[in-house]
């Protein structure tokens, strides 16, 4: 097993830290209603899509929503989904050095918040190229698996929870450490251990083996 040094556990933790504050804490301008996205496609879903009520009580398919501007198919696991959206190529690249490939393609089910490529390039200068590096591996992965949460939790569940809560409650992810949800006027705000923001942008895209929620800010645990 590859085991990162205390050093570079403190580098790339500083790397990081230095990223904090910037834009990946600014709320989306014009975020979606809950459960739905501006970009879903008008085709039927694919299967495994969540249900709706149409006209006279009929049930209808909620199209999925769309991620980068490319159709999501509810029939194929998350790695199969995130490798045909560009706007998770970085995302897709980790998790392929992460290794984490084959065990998010299991049955899960799981919930994965995804950073997209813009949230990643807010990372201070030199982070991702770091993380990517073989003897960085297990830091990587810590990383990668603060982003996914046991179970599959839609948009409502997760507004359904903090509302019950007073407003705020707390996943436990994979990693083990808390995500704090935050949902204020539909607006899902997402809160690591370490005090830094990120923001659902697109909800509810389902999966075969869960569903993933695209973020606009990478979590950081707790390293070093």
């Amino acid at each position: 097993m590859i085991r990162t040094t205390t050093a570079s556990l403190a580098a790339i933790a500083a790397l990081m830290v230095a990223a904090s504050g910037t834009a990946q804490t600014t709320a989306p301008a014009a975020p979606a209603a809950p459960g739905t996205a501006t970009t879903a496609p008008q085709t039927p879903a694919a299967p495994g899509a969540p249900a709706g009520t149409g006209p006279a009580g009929t049930t209808t398919a909620v199209p999925n929503p769309t991620v980068g501007g490319v159709a999501m198919d509810a029939s194929k696991p998350i790695p199969a989904n995130a490798a045909a959206a560009p706007n998770l190529s970085t995302l897709v690249k980790a998790a392929t050095a992460a290794g984490l490939v084959s065990t998010l393609s299991g049955p899960g089910p799981f919930t994965v918040f995804a950073p997209t490529n813009d949230a990643f390039a807010r990372l201070a200068p030199g982070t991702v190229d770091t993380l990517l590096k073989p003897a960085n591996k297990a830091t990587l992965t810590k990383v990668l698996t603060y982003h996914v949460v046991p179970g599959k939790i839609t948009i409502a569940q997760l507004q359904a929870q903090a509302t019950s809560a007073g407003g705020s409650t707390t996943l436990t992810t994979v990693e083990g450490e808390p995500l704090k949800v935050t949902v204020n006027n539909n607006v899902i705000e997402l809160s690591d251990v370490n005090g830094n923001k990120s923001y659902i942008e697109t909800g509810d895209v389902m999966q075969s083996n869960g569903v993933v929620h695209v973020v606009n800010g990478v979590l950081l645990p707790k390293l070093g």
